[in-house]
């Protein structure tokens, strides 16, 4: 893997995409706007930088590196989201010894705005994960685990909205099923529902109800399986309507930019993973117009 340098918005028209396949009639009055999208996922309580001896990450990742990249990109652009696409826990002594709470405490000094749930969340069961959650002052985000039966009921959300000078942003959350992945005892009686349906119910309840210009994904499902019947991110992208961005986990996908699948309405969505442990930062940015929206994204290492 090669260090990249910084990429500014203007240099990554590889990535770009016309206003045709993301326009927003919402948009159709609206000023230029840029919003910015940064995203992470499966940091795997990843705190340090790795070693420079390391064989895959030499010298890469590291929370304060991160914070450092994270401050400046807010400083370009004020209109800027930071989310997380789940398995934060597990994977460095540091979660062995604190069970979560320095990942959670990192990430609310970070800013995150919300984070969805990943099946390694679980490793120290409901009650484990419950017992951290004070400690991130961010949304937790899960559209399609029921936890009624649950010693986490009512303390996750199956949507949030977030403006952004005058535009207004609409987040979901999936998650992996758990049966298989994850030992019983652990997520106890919490309920997998299908992802897709329930996509496809809050997208348009975030269009229509909610007034959103954006619609965003926050998925632990993984990037793409061979087996058709297994959810994924691209199958999920291709079934959506109104979503705009699905921001990956779980697969430890490294894209260096978001893969384009058209949706059910033939319109285009960005599919983006970077990876795992920290090692990058996504960053998308959105640019609204009287035309509609267009877009780049690019995954900028750490």
């Amino acid at each position: 893997m090669k260090r990249r340098k910084f990429i500014q918005d203007t240099a990554a028209t590889a990535s770009f995409i016309g206003a045709g396949g993301l326009s927003l009639s919402s948009c159709s009055g609206a000023k230029k706007t840029h919003i910015t999208i940064l995203h992470t996922n499966d940091v795997h309580s990843h705190i340090d930088a790795f070693p420079n001896d390391h064989s895959s990450f030499a010298g890469l990742g590291g929370l304060a590196r991160r914070a450092g990249l994270v401050n400046a990109i807010r400083e370009e652009n004020p209109n800027t989201l930071l989310f997380d696409a789940g398995d934060i826990f597990q994977g460095t002594p540091y979660f062995n010894f604190y069970g979560g709470e320095l990942e959670m405490r990192l990430m609310t000094m970070l800013n995150y705005d919300a984070a969805t749930i990943g099946n390694h969340d679980f490793d120290n069961g409901v009650e484990g994960l419950l017992a951290q959650i004070p400690y991130g002052k961010f949304d937790f985000i899960s559209s399609n685990y029921d936890f009624t039966d649950t010693v986490l009921d009512g303390f996750t959300k199956p949507f949030q909205t977030y403006e952004r000078d005058g535009i207004k942003i609409g987040v979901y959350g999936l998650g992996i099923q758990l049966k298989g992945l994850v030992t019983k005892t652990l997520y106890k009686e919490t309920k997998y529902l299908n992802p897709y349906e329930i996509a496809n119910d809050l997208e348009l309840r975030l269009i229509e109800e909610e007034k959103c210009d954006l619609v965003i994904c926050l998925s632990h499902l993984g990037y793409s399986y061979k087996d058709e019947n297994r959810p994924d991110d691209m199958k999920l992208a291709a079934k959506t309507k109104h979503t705009n961005l699905i921001i990956g986990g779980h697969t430890h996908t490294f894209l260096d930019k978001p893969s384009i699948v058209t949706n059910a309405l033939d319109k285009e969505v960005l599919v983006n993973q970077v990876g795992c442990y920290g090692v990058n930062l996504g960053r998308i940015d959105f640019y609204f117009d009287a035309k509609g929206i267009t877009t780049n994204g690019v995954s900028i290492t750490v």
